[in-house]
């Protein structure tokens, strides 16, 4: 079977097409739960993201901040496998029909092996990976299993990112383009700096792909201003948070996270 890499590229497709940013959620596998995680994940596209990324929860994650590395530890503590991060893509998939993508480091999908965790994905009705610390030097193999088994491959761009990079990674990469708005780590801020928009100028100059920016969005003001110059917003930290305010009340979690996709909903096209 393959992936859905035409699904993500006509929903970013169609959200250009009625003049707005498409809105993409984040959300770790295995948080709170994985039962109660493929419901949140769930619960944030009938809210109102359009994509989302399931995150590979990891012990050593080094673009995550804070908010996410309580809960990667939540759902390690909890016994989380790759299985069941493939297992929550798939069923958040054929519950919304909704583009879901793996967001992972590289070294779980080494050790588990590439074409397996290709193939897997793929038929799980993923859409893509996004690798954040995988060098573009080094992604051949990826890549062409990714190809085979139509799946995105989503690199990652930063505002140290030179002109001469950043073509050489667009142009290796497929689905969209993930521009960390800032140098540093994941989590809410109160601002989305001024480098998020000089980063998205510089890169659609060398592709044609969406770019979508993530790292530091929180509300609707700031969906709102990121999508003024970008093609998607990325909000993570934030729906994380609105799990972790109701620890042990699973349905007022999920009741906080479909009301702030909503309110971001708004916010991408105000």
């Amino acid at each position: 079977m393959a992936g859905n890499l035409e699904l993500l590229s006509s929903v970013l497709a169609g959200a250009k097409a009625e003049g707005r940013a498409a809105l993409v959620g984040y959300l770790p596998a295995g948080f709170p739960t994985v039962d109660g995680g493929v419901r949140a994940v769930t619960a944030m596209i009938e809210g109102g993201c359009d994509v989302v990324e399931v995150g590979l929860p990891h012990s050593d994650p080094v673009l995550d901040g804070p908010v996410i590395q309580t809960a990667d530890d939540i759902a390690l503590r909890g016994g989380v496998k790759i299985v069941d991060v493939i297992r929550t893509v798939g069923e958040a998939h054929a519950a919304t029909g909704a583009p879901v993508l793996c967001m992972t480091y590289w070294n779980p999908v080494d050790a588990y092996g590439v074409e397996r965790f290709a193939a897997d994905l793929a038929a799980a009705g993923g859409a893509g990976c996004i690798l954040p610390d995988l060098p573009v030097e080094e992604s051949e193999v990826w890549r062409k299993a990714a190809e085979q088994h139509g799946l995105a491959t989503v690199f990652v761009v930063a505002p140290s990112s030179r002109d001469e990079r950043l073509a050489k990674i667009t142009a290796a990469g497929t689905g969209f383009v993930y521009a960390a708005s800032l140098m540093g780590v994941t989590g809410t801020r109160e601002s989305v700096g001024w480098e998020a928009q000089g980063l998205v100028t510089r890169t659609r100059a060398t592709t044609d792909l969406p770019v979508c920016v993530g790292l530091g969005v929180s509300n609707a003001t700031q969906a709102t201003e990121v999508a003024q110059f970008a093609d998607g917003v990325i909000v993570g930290s934030a729906f994380v948070k609105r799990l972790l305010a109701h620890e042990g009340d699973l349905e007022a979690g999920l009741a906080g996270v479909r009301e702030l996709a909503g309110e971001l909903a708004k916010g991408v096209r105000a």
